[in-house]
């Protein structure tokens, strides 16, 4: 079967399950696993070049819709006749996992699905119960854009992770995806915490003296008590089962004392 991905969070999503040697394509953002960069690069996951996919003759394509603008990569696939499939746009940790469930099915791999669904639940249940041992949670606020400034709501796995975390997310009382606010907002709610993760902006390329300039923003505990922190983006703003790495990050980050130790070799759902 030749498979081609899309979008970053799917390809993660077919490394789970096992499908890396029948991918035959890739979007420009996919970077993991690291046999990827050896694939044809087909553009960025909202211009994707349909005449090079076309030319792959793939058996399926992995599309999504987690983005606004892909939905033009969807119209070119209808218009070309290639088999597709949309991965439901998720926004729970819950639906996140359910997406395994989703691409299992379509590439005869829902038994590994199955086993997968069950560990990754076990993984947050885990969790769910070392929250209990927390008795003072931080609060958060998360970054994910910064001109506007954009930051999770209630409605996003960034507030669930928070809260298995052992904090809470200061943007929780709206019940939106993604929040527009501004600095000065973000400055009078005072977060214990601050984690940026920039949308498709790797770490290194996050300059933290930018954030620390900022209007009176010295004056906020997290930055008092260094508590500023830039995270992957990739581990925290993709609907893929690696948010579980995110979440053992963020955990171990605030409450070292009760969450498992972090390593960045190590996945937890595929113990590796």
């Amino acid at each position: 079967m030749k498979i081609i991905s899309i979008c970053p969070s799917n390809t993660e999503l077919l490394l789970y399950l096992g499908l890396t040697s029948s991918i035959v394509g890739v979007d420009d953002f996919s970077d993991l696993p690291e046999e990827m960069t050896e694939l044809p690069r087909l553009g960025p996951d909202l211009k994707i070049d349909m005449e090079k996919v076309e030319a792959l003759q793939p058996d399926l394509v992995i599309a999504s819709l987690s983005v606004p603008g892909m939905e033009r990569n969807i119209e070119e696939l209808e218009e070309r006749k290639l088999p597709y499939i949309i991965v439901p746009n998720p926004k729970t940790l819950s639906q996140v996992g359910e997406s395994l469930l989703f691409v299992g099915k379509a590439t005869n791999t829902y038994e590994r699905a199955q086993e997968l669904f069950k560990k990754y639940n076990s993984i947050i249940e885990q969790y769910r119960s070392l929250r209990k041992q927390v008795t003072v949670p931080k609060s958060l606020y998360w970054e994910w854009w910064a001109k506007p400034i954009f930051t999770p709501g209630a409605n996003n796995w960034l507030t669930e992770i928070s809260e298995l975390a052992g904090g809470k997310n200061v943007f929780d009382e709206y019940n939106q995806e993604s929040v527009k606010t501004d600095w000065e907002d973000v400055r009078k709610r005072n977060p214990d915490v601050i984690c940026v993760a920039w949308v498709g902006v790797q770490k290194g390329k996050v300059n933290p003296k930018v954030i620390l300039k900022r209007p009176e923003w010295e004056q906020m505990d997290a930055i008092k008590n260094q508590q500023l922190y830039i995270l992957e983006e990739h581990l925290f703003c993709r609907p893929s089962p690696r948010l579980l790495v995110g979440l053992n990050k963020i955990a171990n980050i605030l409450h070292p004392h009760i969450y498992p130790d972090y390593n960045d070799h190590i996945d937890p759902l595929l113990g590796e």
